[in-house]
């Protein structure tokens, strides 16, 4: 579970060197070198942005295989919102969660209703009760926590100190299960459906908590055959019941879900990494004031429009908003089960997240600021458009790397042109 781990991987063989990824990296992660990119680990965010632009399907996601579930005697799966999206609204929710559990799983779980307990308690806790500094940054998309690590340490402060609902679900789901089946903590296997690779890296690197129940993740985009054979099974069905849903935690799947759950008017619904990075520079240099609550997303649309998904991500908000409003919702937990959630400390952060430095030019500072120096005389020279052809996503990014001997001059193409035609005139 240590820092290196990272579930966006690159294949070289599947790579052409197209740059298509170093431009929507919002890190600057990604290099592209003799025809080949390449990912600085210490910059990466998981954000998945590459494996949905790369044209060659050279960037993947490291996620769980399903055979993993057969390491544990109980095996629970856990299905988001976004999964939902995947399938005609026609299809049934309960169908939907019955074909996840002839995966091979013993009990299934949609985490809608474990969204309305963070709902409540956001609302009644952090929001009422003024416990968090203003904006309330919540932190179900683990993207949005690391970019703010990276880039943003000021705002660490806005960001509520409780895990997502996936690991509230499976907190209270294995807890309940110990107790009601006699069976061993270790013994039971809590998988989550996942539609982005962000959330496998926040199940093996850490924030907030040192011990996750959340066991495995398993991609969307991996299963989405099998759940469709065994849907085509379910078809004489009419309806499948015995499963728990809400309506408003559904929601969740989708951009403005969260803020809507809550029940909060005073708030701001961002979606796709450009546009947070956009809102997060605004929040630290203070242009955004009197707002309560920012709602914000990686992915456009939401989880719905996550990279291990297979539907387009505006036909499936379409589809969970039309199961939101047609789907009822229980009410939300009162404020003494709030106090007593809080106070037991289940669904709390016992680590506080520190920021996290971008990749320095050199950990001994006074080379550090030497490089520094040698990178702005080379940035002088370099032409300043930021087009890419050199394999870095920007003149500054080239000059960096340059004193730093991961590039050279010649790789920038007006660079090589000038050079040549000195040579020439000499």
């Amino acid at each position: 579970m240590g820092d290196y781990f990272h579930s966006v991987v690159l294949s070289e063989d599947s790579c052409k060197g197209c740059t298509h990824c170093i431009k929507r990296c919002p890190t600057e992660a990604i290099r592209v070198r003799d025809g080949n990119a390449s990912i600085i680990g210490e910059r990466c965010i998981d954000c998945g942005e590459c494996i949905r632009v790369c044209p060659y399907h050279a960037q993947k996601a490291v996620t769980d295989d399903l055979e993993k579930i057969k390491k544990y005697k109980y095996k629970i799966a856990l299905v988001p919102p976004a999964l939902h999206g995947q399938f005609d609204t026609n299809v049934g929710l309960g169908k939907i969660l019955k074909a996840v559990e002839m995966l091979g799983f013993d009990e299934v779980f949609d985490i809608s209703p474990y969204c309305d307990i963070a709902s409540a308690i956001i609302k009644k806790h952090y929001l009422q009760e003024k416990k968090i500094t203003r904006p309330a940054i919540y932190s179900d998309c683990p993207v949005i926590i690391r970019i703010i690590q990276l880039r943003y340490p000021d705002l660490l402060e806005n960001v509520i100190p409780m895990v997502s609902p996936m690991e509230i679900a499976a907190r209270l789901i294995k807890t309940d299960i110990v107790e009601r089946k006699n069976f061993r903590q270790g013994d039971i296997g809590v998988f989550y459906l996942t539609p982005c690779p962000a959330r496998v890296t926040s199940v093996r690197v850490l924030i907030g908590i040192s011990l996750p129940y959340t066991d495995g993740l398993i991609s969307i985009r991996k299963v989405f055959a099998h759940l469709s054979k065994n849907l085509r099974e379910l078809q004489s069905l009419e309806k499948v019941e015995g499963y728990e849903f809400s309506g408003r935690g559904l929601k969740w799947g989708t951009i403005g879900g969260q803020s809507h759950s809550i029940g909060i008017k005073n708030y701001l619904a961002v979606d796709g990494i450009e546009n947070v990075i956009n809102i997060l520079e605004e929040l630290e240099l203070g242009k955004i004031r009197d707002m309560e609550f920012l709602e914000a997303y990686a992915c456009t649309g939401g989880c719905v429009g996550g990279p291990l998904l297979v539907e387009n991500a505006f036909v499936a908000k379409t589809r969970i908003k039309h199961l939101a409003a047609t789907t009822p919702s229980p009410k939300l937990i009162g404020k003494e089960k709030v106090e007593k959630y809080i106070e037991t400390g289940l669904f709390n952060w016992t680590e506080k997240i520190k920021p996290k430095k971008m990749v320095s030019l050199d950990p001994n500072i006074g080379k550090a600021i030497q490089k520094m120096e040698k990178a702005e005389e080379i940035l002088k020279k370099l032409p300043g458009i930021d087009c890419g052809s050199c394999g870095a996503p920007t003149c500054r990014a080239l000059a960096e790397d340059i004193v730093n001997g991961r590039a050279r001059e010649v790789d920038c193409i007006f660079r090589l042109k000038e050079i040549i035609s000195r040579m020439d005139r000499g």
